[in-house]
């Protein structure tokens, strides 16, 4: 008598046999491809925390530091002082979630346009803020209490390093926003495409205006916007990456 080999009802299913091809990890929980997209989105997400975090921290000081003036003293100089070791820790924690959201980005956007860019610039951008927490800037403008109003806040290396590592990560910014413009006009998506390129050209023009009087105030409004339009533009990449990268393929 022939006997037919199977599975009788309730029977475990047999282990596959050597040589078999093993179940793939995209339809298992948990599986290797889920980690490494949760992974991606949870990285590139740091790039939406890290603009509005830093903007909310900075402003939060200021009614508690005696003698600063946001029309006329820079962000940066709260890092100065008996208390400047939170703005210190804003900058570090912010550039840090930058350089988080460029290795996301990187990953996430791998066609069209600013599939380079993006995250080449937003790494420039984390390593200049971090950076900024890194080199202190020297006591100017008034700031703190006692200083005369016209020292320079880069009379020293640490103070011309802390220029520096900023107008890095302003320019960065700038071109951040322009790089974001392109990449979702290619998309159709031209709203985004045009408040990229306002934001952008706000913050370019905020940046010169930098050393008028009232110019602190102007380029912290300008900082801000960038910073808030880049956590914006991340969040809308992250959440339609799959509708993205379909349409920019097609249209390359």
């Amino acid at each position: 008598m022939t006997h037919t080999v199977g599975i009788q009802p309730g029977q475990p299913p047999q282990a596959p046999q050597p040589g078999s091809s093993p179940a793939s990890g995209h339809g298992r929980p948990g599986g290797q491809a889920d980690t490494v997209t949760r992974t991606t989105r949870a990285l590139a997400a740091c790039g939406v925390v890290a603009g509005p975090l830093f903007i909310v921290a900075a402003l939060a000081q200021m009614p508690f530091r005696p003698g600063f003036h946001p029309a006329r003293d820079a962000v940066s100089l709260l890092s100065i002082g008996n208390l400047g070791w939170i703005q210190v820790i804003n900058f570090l924690v912010t550039g840090a979630l930058y350089v988080a959201c460029a290795t996301g980005m990187r990953r996430l956007v791998r066609t069209g346009p600013g599939r380079r860019w993006i995250p080449a610039l937003l790494y420039v951008c984390g390593a200049g803020v971090a950076g900024g927490g890194v080199f202190h800037p020297d006591p100017g403008d008034g700031f703190p209490p006692g200083t005369p109003a016209d020292a320079s806040v880069a009379s020293s290396w640490h103070g011309v390093l802390h220029q520096v590592c900023g107008m890095s990560a302003f320019l960065a910014l700038i071109a951040l926003c322009f790089v974001l413009g392109h990449r979702f006009a290619r998309s159709g998506q031209r709203g985004l495409a045009v408040g990229s390129r306002i934001a952008g050209a706000l913050f370019a023009v905020a940046l010169p205006a930098s050393g008028a009087p009232g110019g602190a105030l102007t380029l912290c409004a300008g900082v801000a916007i960038a910073m808030f339009w880049t956590a914006f533009a991340s969040a809308r990449i992250i959440s339609r990456a799959d509708r993205y990268e379909p349409a920019l393929r097609g249209r390359n």
